[in-house]
């Protein structure tokens, strides 16, 4: 079976190539999408994207996925990492895995950045890797999936 993949992007990250581009790079949005919609071809899953600045869309998102099958989830929550109890109940309630990718290094930012309320629910954490940690993820998600579909 194709494992089905939900990317998410939390505030913010719909100006990214604008927004600070010395911490978060000229890569935009639309060019992650880009490469991982190539490299969904290369590894076999079926990949869906949605960004929104709204913490509540996001969570009726991943809700509705989890209903309609989605098998996992790839999210950068943006500040949300920080703040949002209610999106790790979110995922919480879905009972899918997912993964955390951040494209800078929290843990070598400002000390606020450096706590998330969903690194320790989540499958894995790729922190500081540029606009690639997306691709990282999605490997690594990816193979998670295949293993639990193959238990």
């Amino acid at each position: 079976m194709i494992p089905r993949i939900l990317v998410l992007n939390g505030p913010n990250l719909n100006r990214l190539g604008k927004r600070e581009p010395s911490v978060y790079g000229r890569n935009t949005l639309d060019d992650i999408e880009k490469d991982l919609k190539t490299l969904a071809i290369e590894i076999s899953v079926e990949i869906d994207f949605f960004q929104s600045n709204h913490e509540g869309l996001l969570i009726d998102r991943i809700h509705l996925a989890g209903d309609k099958g989605v098998d996992g989830f790839l999210i950068n929550p943006g500040a949300l990492t920080h703040t949002s109890v209610a999106l790790r109940d979110a995922f919480l309630s879905v009972g899918k895995p997912f993964v955390e990718v951040h494209i800078s290094n929290t843990y070598a930012r400002e000390t606020f950045r450096q706590k998330s309320f969903l690194s320790d629910v989540s499958s894995g954490v790729l922190v500081g890797f540029g606009t690639f940690g997306y691709q990282l993820a999605l490997r690594g998600l990816a193979d998670t999936l295949r293993r639990e579909q193959s238990q």
